[in-house]
């Protein structure tokens, strides 16, 4: 069964590498044009020519999500360029390993900005355009470290972020429901990314022994269910919380 995205129009926060990456081409391949918005606009504008490759249109947006006015100015630009939004996965996020007492409030507010804050914020901007097309799909990567709290990488801030876009994600997709928008999570577990790679081998091997599956997941497993999600195969899918994580979560 073939995914079809054609003539479609998605944002992609957090494109210009890793997870967010594999979103960004594996919509692109199945036919949707792309808006990439990231403050690596280097890394951002690599994804975009990959894209462009495979023939769909794709435009970079250098973006800080934490910032409200900023981003419901680019929304607008997104909107008037190329004339409608149809999906919106929130990928963009930053983690610390920090134990809780070794953190600070600077860097409370910084997770929280980018992690949380910047879900509410691409939302709250894109929701209107939704609604009045009464069309939608919007995708928030959370994590399992927002059921459990934190561990593996992220710590007890990063897994409170995380409880919130999830908490976010379940409230948004009940209010949005009724204009025919859907709106679900996906939680990752380990995932081999740059941050996974730069572990030593026995935290990795640690880290291992805790999924049933024995691997870790790779970027592409996301970008796959990013993309049923975002399709209308998944068009009776809304609040959904979604785990890909090897079955860590199994019990839960």
């Amino acid at each position: 069964m073939k995914f079809d995205l054609s003539g479609k129009v998605a944002v992609i926060t957090g494109a210009a590498r890793g997870i967010g990456k594999a979103i960004a081409l594996s919509m692109a391949k199945c036919g949707a044009d792309l808006a990439i918005l990231d403050m690596n606009v280097e890394g951002a504008g690599q994804t975009a020519e990959e894209a462009g490759k495979m023939g769909v249109k794709a435009q970079v947006y250098k973006a800080d999500v934490s910032d409200l006015k900023q981003i419901q100015e680019i929304f607008r630009e997104i909107r008037n360029t190329f004339g409608k939004i149809d999906i919106l996965v929130n990928n963009a996020g930053i983690v610390s390993p920090k134990p809780f007492l070794e953190t600070n409030e600077k860097e409370w507010d910084m997770i929280m900005g980018v992690n949380l804050k910047g879900v509410y914020n691409t939302c709250f901007s894109v929701l209107p355009f939704m609604i009045e097309q009464k069309y939608g799909k919007i995708v928030n990567i959370a994590s399992i470290a927002g059921k459990t709290g934190g561990g593996f990488f992220g710590n007890t801030i990063y897994g409170t972020s995380k409880a919130g876009v999830i908490g976010l994600t379940k409230g948004i997709a009940r209010e949005a429901g009724p204009f025919g928008i859907n709106v679900n999570a996906i939680c990752p577990g380990p995932i081999e990314t740059q941050m996974l790679a730069d572990c030593p081998e026995e935290t990795r091997q640690r880290i291992l022994s805790g999924v049933p599956l024995r691997k870790f997941g790779h970027p592409q497993d996301i970008a796959n269910v990013a993309v049923f999600l975002s399709s209308d195969l998944a068009s009776h899918m809304t609040g959904e919380i979604t785990d890909v994580d090897g079955g860590i979560m199994r019990d839960n």
